[in-house]
């Protein structure tokens, strides 16, 4: 007799709760051992602006249709880009009712937290064109822009060249008679890639092309180029674009690609701020400073560096709040309780769970005060600038080229080895860590590859080393930078050593500091030392390079969090606050010291049997700061809507959101799967047929 049933019923789970004690419990636990206030040290860390700013608008945002995020799990790309379509349409429909600016709009992006077709129009497009044109092409092409009359994009890298600006292939023939460009695509590499935003959706592109007056090459300029047709979207004649397809993440950005045929484009489409070419005659006026552009790169590399410490906060989060609730084994030396019952070790017990997850929290902490320093230096030096002061510039562009490919790596590594923390649930997307390791992966590459720029960090310093030992920069205190302080100290002491006698001895800020410079300073002479007398070519110490950058700029961060608390009020940070940070910052530069600690003792400040001591004070930095990991993460004020995450929920219903995330998994939504009669029933019937037949 076959046996009927309807096969449209999803599967349930039976109405259990986890083993006591749940995650709730021990999250209060947790919670209770906290040294410090939390909403003290989170409006110390973002400001109460932006706090208020933040829960304001998650109201507004977490229960509208358009920004509902479980789905996302379960949906196709095209599905996630439909709906993330609806999200940027109902984004701009808020801003017009509510008034929301960019700051607020910056603030759903952040919360929402996918990639979006209109991401690349707001950070790339119109950033570009508000630093890039004159006054008459703001009216054309900015002002419609910000009223989303026109929507683009940023096309810069090509199919043959990405890193290697002055290698673009793309060109702009002035023609004098009609006073209009040409943009040709003259190879296959020329073909304008991985441009975000343009494969579907963009019908405008600032196209970065070589200008090309009278035959003679005057390198890559910028173009506001119309694209499509703002009547019906589609190509204009002399245009192919497309999308490039999937990738391994991001895959709710539309990234495209563009090739010109003889493409005409009007006088006006030229960028023309910084550079000009006259009408009619062709005549090109240069930029009055070549590196004027350079701003709108730190500000773009300030925004990623505090984007780093964004990503990174989210995996912390995630895997301490999981580790303190996720019980694996029994420390028979010292077993945990719960009533009477003695229960298994929570995993954030285990010295190796405690290591590896408080000095990520460190990072965090360093990596966004490292940011919020850059933003500040940017803002001094656009003011400098205006006064003709561009003294600053160098030292800031070196910088944040380097900060951005040490921030980035530390955020991607950082956060895959949150997500290793959290064992087997870590592996599924319900942690809420997969799609964000996907589409955090292109940072290492966006707005320069990350060893590539490690060379122009690099370049900077080995030119302000030459110049001091030349007598060409005054070492007088007014006139100096960070750079040039620490090259100056470590050129009048070059056989520095590390007075250290006890563990205790590293947690001066002073010692930690003349570490840090002694070690950068050491490495940038001996690279000068190789190119100069050893006459070694450039190519031949790209990993001598990258080391330079990565120790210049690791001074900078251990600096710049030191620095912030000592330039704290009393009322900005009260004492328990100041402690825990302090604490913070020590681990982080210690820990630091202690994965490069081969550059300490080969620059000889640091000896083997001081290295012990370090390694020692490490360990117990992070005994200290344990009682308050919880709190530090809840400290990176972060709500469950952003984080979207089983494993990281503020309540500590690890379990239960599970199960009920697996309950909306579409192949649990039937009983029987759809393949079952081609794929698994001849098999299994023909082995109950042989069965039923062996028993006649």
């Amino acid at each position: 007799m076959t046996r009927t049933f309807d096969n449209n019923v999803p599967t349930k789970f039976p109405n259990l709760q986890p083993k006591a004690p749940n995650g709730t419990d021990l999250l209060q636990i947790e919670r209770s051992k906290a040294s410090f206030d939390v909403n003290t040290l989170s409006k110390f860390s973002y400001g109460e602006e932006f706090l208020n700013r933040k829960e304001k608008i998650l109201r507004i945002i977490e229960s509208d249709p358009a920004f509902e995020k479980s789905q996302r799990f379960f949906q196709s790309r095209h599905e996630r880009m439909t709906h993330a379509y609806e999200k940027d349409k109902r984004t701009i429909e808020l801003s017009e009712e509510l008034g929301w600016d960019d700051e607020d709009r910056h603030i759903v992006n952040f919360l929402y937290d996918q990639p979006s077709p209109y991401s690349l129009h707001y950070t790339m497009f119109v950033p570009t064109l508000a630093n890039q044109c004159n006054e008459e092409q703001k009216k054309v092409f900015y002002e419609r822009a910000l009223r989303h009359e026109i929507i683009g994009c940023y096309a810069q890298t090509e199919l043959g060249h990405g890193s290697n600006i002055q290698g673009l292939e793309t060109t702009a023939t002035y023609i004098p008679e009609t006073n209009e460009f040409e943009i040709h695509s003259p190879h296959l590499t020329s073909s304008k890639w991985w441009i975000g935003t343009l494969g579907k959706t963009a019908n405008y592109a600032v196209v970065m092309a070589r200008l090309i007056i009278h035959s003679k090459d005057y390198g890559p300029h910028p173009f506001c180029v119309q694209i499509r047709s703002l009547e019906d979207h589609r190509p204009l004649p002399g245009i192919t674009v497309g999308d490039i397809g999937p990738k391994f993440g991001y895959n709710t950005i539309d990234n495209g690609f563009l090739m010109f045929d003889h493409y005409r484009v009007p006088h006006i489409s030229f960028l023309a701020k910084f550079s000009q070419v006259k009408p009619g005659t062709g005549e090109y006026v240069k930029p009055v400073n070549a590196r004027l552009s350079y701003g709108t790169m730190v500000l773009t590399r300030a925004g990623i560096v505090n984007g780093s410490s964004l990503v990174l906060a989210r995996g912390a989060t995630v895997a301490v709040r999981y580790s303190a609730i996720r019980r694996q084994f029994v420390d028979t030396a010292e077993p945990r309780k719960w009533g009477n019952e003695i229960i298994e070790t929570p995993v954030i017990d285990y010295t190796q769970q405690q290591y590896r997850l408080l000095s990520t929290v460190s990072n965090v902490y360093a990596i966004l005060y490292a940011s919020q320093d850059l933003r500040q230096q940017y803002e001094i030096n656009q003011v400098e600038m205006q006064k003709g002061n561009f003294s600053l510039l160098a030292d800031l562009h070196a910088t944040s080229s380097g900060l951005k490919s040490l921030t980035t790596t530390m955020a991607l590594e950082g956060l895959e080895d949150c997500r290793r923390a959290c064992g087997g649930h870590g592996f599924s997307l319900f942690s809420g860590l997969g799609f964000a390791y996907q589409d955090y992966l292109p940072f290492v590459t966006f707005e320069g590859d990350n060893y590539v720029l490690t060379q122009q960090t690099t370049r900077y310093l080995l030119k302000t080393f030459r110049s001091l030992v030349a007598g060409k920069i005054s070492t007088k205190a007014h006139h100096q930078n960070m750079t040039t302080i620490y090259l100056s100290q470590y050129l009048q002491n070059p056989n520095n050593t590390c007075p250290a006698t006890s563990g205790t001895d590293f947690l001066s800020p002073e010692l930690i500091l003349t570490a840090f410079g002694f070690r950068a300073a050491y490495g940038i002479a001996q690279l000068v030392e190789e190119l100069d007398k050893n006459g070694s070519s450039w190519n031949s110490v790209l990993v001598d390079v990258a080391r330079v950058s990565k120790a210049h700029c690791q001074l900078v961060m251990v600096q710049s969090f030191f620095v912030r608390i000592q330039q704290a009020s009393e009322k900005e940070l009260p004492a328990p606050e100041r402690k825990v940070l302090q604490l913070l910052a020590c681990l982080f530069a210690l820990h630091t010291m202690e994965k490069e600690v081969a550059e300490f003792l080969v620059s000889g400040y640091l000896s083997a049997s001081q290295s012990k001591l370090l390694k020692r004070q490490v360990l117990d930095l992070v005994a200290q700061i344990r009682p308050d990991a919880v709190s530090l993460v809840d400290a990176f004020a972060l709500p469950d809507y952003f984080l979207a995450s089983a494993l990281g929920r503020y309540d500590g219903k690890v379990y239960e959101q599970l199960v009920e995330y697996v309950e909306k998994e579409p192949l649990n939504q039937k009983l029987v799967v759809d393949g079952y009669e081609k794929y698994i029933k001849p098999f299994v019937h023909r082995g109950l047929k042989r069965h039923n037949d062996s028993k006649l």
